[in-house]
């Protein structure tokens, strides 16, 4: 046993004495990777050899056997291939710096035509009103974009909004192939050498084009795909409360695994915020391939076999809608695991002709495989252990397992900490896995056996999104997991009913069983939803703004804005109006223009006296531009921290400890139309030009 931790101490000195050299040093990555690598393996070789390869009979209890070694193996591969990636990742930023100065230094009638396809099935209006004005609002010359909202669900407001928004309207005949037929039916009738694909509740930040088209200079690059940003809350912060200590589900992906993908040209397409070069779309027949449900997977792979790479540049260049409710959540990724098991039977595919075996591994879905199949055998092992005594090992005592298995663990958690120690978060990483499980294991195991024949799930989104219900098969069937292994600790803690004759392996099977207890219940907590605390989120924005009133003006400070309401302080230096819950007021804001308010409470902070208004904010330039300058100029909602430790001990506050107070959505009572004096010319008169906020406001002042 000693021997075996020798590896283990070399490890953990690494990683602990020496923290101030670079992950990237060669000489500590070389002795981690190393240390890693030679841990884990010794550890497989054990049971292979020890337990599994000597249980040779026809039975059950080695029919078990070897399913549990082989989910463990394929999660320790999965392990193995996710630590390769991390190894060297990618920092395009620099890269954009030079390429950003080299455009805007160019005339506009120099730059490229960029067609932004905005593709919409059947989401409302809250929702695609924000992603039209943010493309709107694009840094890119005017007669060179060119804006096609794609409406396959042929809604007639859509087209009249379309038109009263100045941009185009698309539509076809059927729905053939959902979104990768409609993008093919727009490709047909544009032109401009670049598409930027944005799914509906997406909306681009105004620099996104000046920050990414300059990669298309290099002629091998076929996309240029920039990360998923969210504003909102996802179903797993706002159910556990916690959206400010838990970072979103896709932070990992998006923050960490894509750029070490791209070191390796191995980055893909993800729907939406990609650009694509359109002659490489032209190269593979003009139209996005429609074998599978991830039509975005499916064109990294055709594209990368015609030569053609996707860069990615992991910059906040777009933010849209996370799910907002868990059924939607299930819905995308459900999605998401039927698209990557059917790429595995198509030519295009990662086992068809045409690819490195890097590429090959790196496409090939096993991750669904192992979130779907593997970790749900490893989380009802021991229940099934404790119940049946069926052994999920042979020869093996205490002792080895903690001087095999305890060191491969540590090593595990040490070397993924060593790679992305802001990003690591063990515990909750755990319990999104077996969230997903539970939904996904039908779906990929269907999928395996009928890969084709399944219809394109729209995720829903906005108002359509709104679920009340609790997600009742989660939490019954983790419920039943940890119920199963609860009664079968206590069934063997009696002689009397005592399953498992063979004591050797309860001590470790006990602490597994505990641990995943733990984690269920967790994840039958995130399946009971709370509500939203508002329909529309708050960006924290501190800048002067003017109150106009029918008697006199004042001053104040905003702090936070939303796209219905506001939250002002005014100026306690300066002879103030009298306002009251109730009263209208014009609220002047910077980049926006006047907008009518309703008091709906005075309060006093500090030494400051406060108002919450809601906005009298209709279909108009006036809401365009208020969009724009919450959703489209980079503005953050979202700062959650990872820490692996305190997000566990949180998480169990969440589910110990006493509920929090229900999230009320704030009631803006009905009281008609704002004043005539409020509305007259309201969307006649923009606001400043784009540069110092309280500058525009001055200037904003002097023009009222």
């Amino acid at each position: 046993m000693e021997l075996a931790l020798i590896p283990l101490a070399i490890l953990f000195l690494v990683a602990q004495v020496l923290p101030s050299w670079s992950r990237d040093a060669p000489v500590r990555t070389a002795i981690m990777t190393a240390g890693f690598f030679l841990i884990s393996t010794s550890y497989l070789w054990w049971p292979l050899t020890v337990t599994v390869l000597p249980a040779r009979d026809f039975s059950s209890a080695t029919a078990f056997i070897w399913i549990v070694f082989l989910a463990e193996l394929w999660l320790w591969i999965e392990t193995a291939q996710l630590a390769l990636v991390l190894l060297r990742r990618t920092d395009r930023s620099p890269e954009a710096d030079a390429h950003e100065a080299r455009l805007r230094a160019q005339p506009p009638d120099a730059l490229p035509g960029v067609d932004v396809f905005i593709a919409t099935y059947n989401e409302p209006l809250d929702v695609l009103e924000k992603t039209i004005a943010g493309a709107l609002a694009l840094d890119w010359p005017e007669d060179k974009l060119f804006v096609h909202v794609l409406n396959d669900g042929r809604r007639d407001w859509l087209r009249d909004y379309c038109q009263a928004r100045g941009v185009n309207h698309v539509t076809r005949d059927d729905n053939a192939h959902a979104k990768a037929g409609n993008i093919n039916a727009a490709v047909k009738h544009t032109q401009a050498p670049f598409l930027l694909i944005l799914d509906a509740d997406f909306v681009p930040q105004n620099k996104m084009l000046m920050r990414s088209i300059g990669f298309f200079d290099d002629p091998k690059i076929g996309i240029v795909q920039m990360p998923h940003h969210f504003f909102n809350s996802t179903p797993l912060q706002t159910n556990m409360d916690m959206r400010s200590s838990l970072p979103d589900q896709q932070r990992y992906f998006f923050d960490v695994i894509q750029p070490g993908r791209d070191a390796i040209d191995c980055a893909f397409c993800c729907g939406s915020n990609g650009i694509i070069r359109r002659s490489a779309l032209m190269e593979i027949g003009g139209a996005m391939p429609t074998g599978s449900v991830t039509e975005d997977l499916l064109l990294t792979l055709v594209l990368l076999r015609k030569g053609y790479v996707t860069r990615y540049l992991a910059e906040r260049l777009a933010i849209g809608l996370a799910p907002e409710s868990l059924d939607a959540y299930f819905v995308q990724r459900g999605r998401w695991a039927q698209g990557g098991i059917q790429t595995i039977f198509m030519d295009e595919g990662p086992l068809g002709p045409g690819l490195t075996f890097v590429q090959r591994m790196m496409f090939l879905p096993s991750h669904w495989v192992s979130q779907a199949i593997c970790q749900p055998i490893a989380m009802t092992t021991p229940a099934i252990f404790l119940l049946t005594g069926l052994p999920p090992l042979i020869n093996a005592s205490v002792e080895e397992i903690l001087a095999f298995q305890l060191p491969a663990i540590i090593a595990a958690m040490l070397f993924m900490q060593f790679l992305s120690p802001r990003e690591f978060a063990p515990i909750s990483a755990a319990v999104e896995s077996m969230l997903q499980a539970f939904r996904l294991m039908p779906i990929v195991l269907l999928t395996f056996i009928k890969p084709k024949g399944h219809g394109f799930k729209v995720t829903p989104k906005g108002s359509d999104a709104v679920a009340a219900e609790a997600d009742r098969f989660t939490i019954v069937v983790a419920l039943g997991i940890i119920f199963a292994t609860g009664f079968g600790l206590i069934l063997n803690t009696n002689f009397s009913t005592q399953i498992v004759t063979e004591g050797e392996l309860l001590p470790v099977v006990a602490f597994w069983s505990v641990f995943n207890m733990i984690v269920l219940l967790i994840v039958a907590t995130i399946a009971v939803p709370r509500p939203a605390f508002r329909t529309e989120e708050r960006f924290e924005i501190a800048e002067p703004c003017r109150l106009v009133t029918t008697t006199s003006d004042a001053t104040g400070e905003t702090a936070n804005i939303s796209l219905t309401g506001i939250l002002v302080t005014l100026d306690p230096f300066i002879d103030t109006p009298t306002i009251s819950a109730g009263d209208w007021v014009g609220v002047e804001i910077a980049d926006v223009g006047t907008v009518p308010c309703l008091v709906r409470r005075a309060f006093r902070v500090g030494d400051r006296d406060g108002l919450g208004m809601s906005f009298h904010l209709p279909t108009g330039p006036t809401r365009d531009r208020m969009i724009q300058k919450l959703f489209a100029a980079g503005r953050e909602t979202m700062s959650s921290q990872v820490n692996g430790s305190g997000t566990f001990l949180t998480m169990l506050r969440r589910v110990f400890g006493k509920p929090p107070p229900p999230m009320q959505e704030d009631k803006i009572a009905d009281s008609g139309a704002p004043p005539k004096w409020l509305t007259t010319g309201a969307d006649t008169v923009p606001t400043a030009e784009p540069g110092n906020a309280a500058e525009k406001f001055r200037q904003a002042s002097r023009r009222g």
